[in-house]
């Protein structure tokens, strides 16, 4: 498989482990762009990508659809709300609150890691091959999801711009993060590149 096939299998996978998600909460919204979340992690999450790190991304999602407010601090505080959510999708939160970024550090529990064992596996085999077909030497496998905590805002994480697809969706990245490899829509296959901003009058 070519690399450049990559970012849209692992984003196909990405989605199929969300929908095992949904089943068991049928109010979680569809995950709108999968693709965004490759070549990104997020400080404030704590996690690299990873099923662990979608299930904090669903709390998230579960909080949009119900109307809750989880999180302050442009995104980066994650408050009781969201660990209750966190709580309710099988995360848990063994410490005290961060002083900047609340009950982010959520960890999956034992059972909720043999519920999902099988899409575990399935998601760990795709990110496996993504980053073998994605990146450098060994010893810069680790930075493969390294990357801006763009939703959160975090510290490093740079400005996000508005990158756009030839079928119209759009996501918000930071333009390091989309020189590094394409990030493919799921619905038209074209790689999402920065939009034009109209000068000025």
């Amino acid at each position: 498989m070519s690399t450049t096939q990559q970012p849209l299998v692992l984003a196909a996978e990405l989605a199929l482990a969300w929908g095992d998600i949904q089943r068991y909460h049928s109010d979680l919204p569809s995950l709108a762009a999968p693709e965004s979340l490759i070549g990104e992690s997020s400080s404030a999450c704590g996690t690299e990508l990873g099923f662990e790190r979608l299930l904090h991304e669903a709390a998230h999602g579960l909080a949009a659809a119900r109307g809750i407010r989880d999180t302050s601090r442009a995104g980066r505080y994650h408050n009781r709300r969201f660990l209750a959510l966190a709580d309710e999708l099988g995360l848990d939160h063994s410490a005290d609150p961060h002083p900047s970024s609340g009950f982010s550090l959520v960890t999956m529990r034992a059972e909720t890691r043999e519920r999902y064992s099988d899409t575990i596996s399935r998601l760990q085999l795709a990110l496996g091959a993504h980053a073998a077909a994605t990146s450098g030497p060994v010893q810069d496998r680790a930075r493969s999801f390294r990357g801006p905590a763009t939703r959160h805002g975090s510290s490093g994480g740079g400005v996000r711009v508005k990158a756009v697809c030839d079928c119209g969706r759009n996501v918000r990245v930071v333009p390091s993060v989309l020189a590094q490899a394409a990030i493919v829509c799921g619905n038209c296959g074209q790689p999402f590149r920065i939009a034009e901003v109209p000068p000025r009058g």
